[in-house]
């Protein structure tokens, strides 16, 4: 099979946007998983049941639910409630949404594993609870998670490609547009291969990087 880099060339355009889509879905889909599973983290500790039995069904419903069930449901089923939202803000929302449950696990364990002398402290102190976790509690536990974090980063990447299910055209989207459209397949799906190959490593050495400085 002969290599064609004609049909590189030709795919370019598409991958370039593709590769800006994909780095939207990651970034936002991170931000919102990152949030929303320390949200998810605070309210299970709280000492009212009635606060952490709801969170804890919802989370463990998510985690346990295919990503891709809950990308059509989003997509296809809440448009008949009337929430109508762009294939790209219902991916990001997805992605989010699921790796929020994932997340959250990642925060307890950093919780709990902040010293209980920090605890006795700042009760020694007299420090507001509120205090408490942000300037003691939060910023240890967050520094330890820092690596696990930067795994489900990687991992929201490679489940990007979901999106297209949802009519989102990322890198593979693309791709398969441009096959679709010139019969070859092998120039665009080498050149995503490698692109997310590339991302992947350039994210863990941003991860290496912050997590050095964080451990300053």
């Amino acid at each position: 099979m002969k290599w064609d880099w004609n049909a590189v060339g030709d795919f370019m355009p598409l991958f370039w946007d593709g590769l800006l889509v994909t780095l939207q879905a990651l970034a936002l889909g991170s931000l919102l998983s990152f949030s929303l599973g320390l949200v998810w983290a605070l309210l299970m500790r709280t000492p009212s049941r009635w606060v952490r039995w709801p969170v804890g069904v919802v989370t463990e419903f998510v985690r346990n639910t295919p990503l891709l069930v809950q990308l059509f449901f989003l997509f296809y089923v809440l448009p008949e409630w009337g929430l109508t939202f762009s294939a790209l803000a219902t991916g990001v929302f997805a992605i989010g949404l699921h790796y929020s449950t994932y997340t959250m696990q990642v925060y307890r364990a950093g919780i709990e594993a902040v010293p209980v002398g920090q605890w006795e402290a700042a009760t020694a102190l007299n420090l507001p609870g509120r205090r408490t976790w942000i300037a003691v509690i939060l910023p240890q536990a967050i520094r330890r998670v820092i690596p696990a974090l930067g795994n489900y980063v990687i991992a929201m990447l490679k489940d990007t490609p979901m999106l297209m299910v949802i009519t989102v055209l990322e890198m593979l989207g693309r791709a398969r547009l441009f096959s679709q459209q010139h019969f070859q397949f092998t120039e665009p799906l080498t050149v995503i291969g490698v692109a997310f190959i590339l991302i992947s490593y350039l994210a863990s050495l941003l991860l290496r990087a912050l997590e050095r400085r964080l451990v300053r």
